[in-house]
């Protein structure tokens, strides 16, 4: 399972990062599994302390919380897809793989590209006392939404990906995101979705990042979230930013470097 407590220390952050690699190896095979491994890998040093969102009242707003959040996604989208099939749901229509796929993946675009975070400190500290805005997007990256990005990822790394894969990661926002419409709100029935993984793929992110959210406001509030600096085995990632605002929030985060 993944780790329900938002402190996390530098502990739980290697070992969540164990096991998502341990994952990748228990769900794909041969070629597919190679490279995904060699994108983890290479990524590994921004998104073992990426979080999964840039305000603290959405959902694992602290160092870590990217990997924390897609454990559980995975953790939920596995139990979801046992009681959509004894409830007696058609899962017919894809695979298992295809499903977890998705679920490691659906949010890979937040972790940046290959040389930049997509999350950065954010350096107005009122903003981050009074909205609790902890991070902003980067600025030296590219804008893309974040399915884009995961797409867009994937295929840098020549990881091939079912139709049925793409779907899922591009509408795993479900409603919430109105480029979802096409395919979640059709008028004719020839345009419905073929099968149900997009809706569980959902509904696991929905109830990992409730629960998330629900950590959060029971009181692991984002100071209690903050982790000390690395170990020697883990590279700090570096900011792509010149401002030295962010540079001192950055600081504050992970200390100096």
């Amino acid at each position: 399972m993944a780790n329900k407590n938002m402190n996390l220390t530098e502990q739980q952050i290697a070992d969540n990062w164990q096991s998502l690699i341990q994952r990748i190896s228990d769900n794909f095979t041969s070629n597919r599994q190679d490279k995904l491994l060699k994108l983890y890998n290479d990524l590994s040093e921004q998104m073992m302390l990426a979080p999964a969102s840039g305000i603290e009242h959405f959902h694992n707003c602290f160092p870590g919380g990217y990997i924390d959040h897609v454990l559980r996604v995975m953790d939920c989208t596995e139990r979801l897809y046992v009681q959509w099939e004894e409830m007696g749901a058609d899962i017919s229509g894809y695979t298992k793989e295809e499903l977890m796929f998705c679920a490691l993946n659906h949010d890979l675009g937040k972790v940046g590209d290959t040389d930049n975070e997509y999350y950065v400190p954010n350096p107005s500290e009122w903003h981050r006392k009074n909205q609790g805005k902890i991070y902003d997007p980067n600025p030296n990256i590219q804008h893309m939404t974040v399915p884009h990005r995961s797409i867009w990822l994937l295929s840098n790394y020549n990881i091939q990906f079912s139709k049925n894969e793409m779907i899922g990661i591009l509408t795993h926002d479900g409603v919430y995101d109105s480029a979802n419409d096409a395919y979640l709100k059709p008028w004719g029935k020839e345009k419905a979705l073929w099968n149900n993984l997009p809706i569980i793929l959902h509904h696991a992110d929905h109830m990992a990042s409730r629960i998330e959210y629900e950590n959060w406001k029971s009181g692991n509030s984002i100071e209690k979230a903050l982790i000390k600096k690395p170990k020697a085995s883990f590279k700090q990632p570096t900011i792509s930013t010149q401002n030295s605002t962010a540079q001192d929030m950055f600081k504050d985060l992970f200390g100096e470097a």
